[in-house]
């Protein structure tokens, strides 16, 4: 069931929304009230009461609850340009666009089997992560006795570099 909402002709430009619509895409609706509510952008403002407009067309129409709800998507698309002019030095005017934005927010019902879908994927990714960073296990040095003499040509090749990799002015 599909609950949507749009907000059109925002005097906001649609770069920044998609910032605060980034924040809140895929959240269950309480969480992302929260997130809204404490987000210092200005568009999280505007976000908010369309949030809080879906929500309520979904009580009203369908009769689902907020807890219920997840966003499916939220979408940013530009409007209109508003065209200002701004004289500069030596007779010259650039021009000023005043963007605005039009906002589409579209709200699903949480279904039990994809919220448990969701936790097993994200645990198996956590653990797959987990492998991947490991870290290496780290090659034991033997501690050489009197048995095991070191000659000068080994040390002396542990020092140096090989000479195709290393770049030298002069040969020596």
């Amino acid at each position: 069931m599909l609950i949507e909402a749009k907000l059109r002709y925002a005097r906001i430009s649609p770069r920044k929304f998609r910032m605060v619509a980034d924040l809140v895409r895929g959240l269950s609706v309480k969480e992302a009230e929260s997130v809204l509510k404490f987000t210092v952008k200005r568009p999280a403002r505007p976000m908010l009461k369309l949030l809080n407009s879906v929500t309520a067309n979904a009580k009203n129409n369908f009769n689902i609850e907020k807890e219920n709800l997840y966003i499916a998507e939220v979408k940013v698309d530009g409007g209109p340009m508003m065209k200002r002019f701004m004289p500069q030095a030596r007779g010259v005017v650039h021009q000023i666009q005043k963007k605005t934005s039009h906002v589409y927010i579209r709200l699903e019902k949480i279904r039990e089997e994809e919220e448990k879908k969701k936790k097993t994927v994200k645990k198996e990714e956590i653990k797959k992560v987990y492998q991947s960073e490991k870290p290496k296990e780290e090659v034991s040095l033997k501690k050489k006795g009197k048995d095991d003499e070191v000659t000068k040509e080994d040390s002396l090749k542990k020092q140096q570099p090989d000479k195709k990799s290393m770049f030298r002015r002069k040969s020596i």
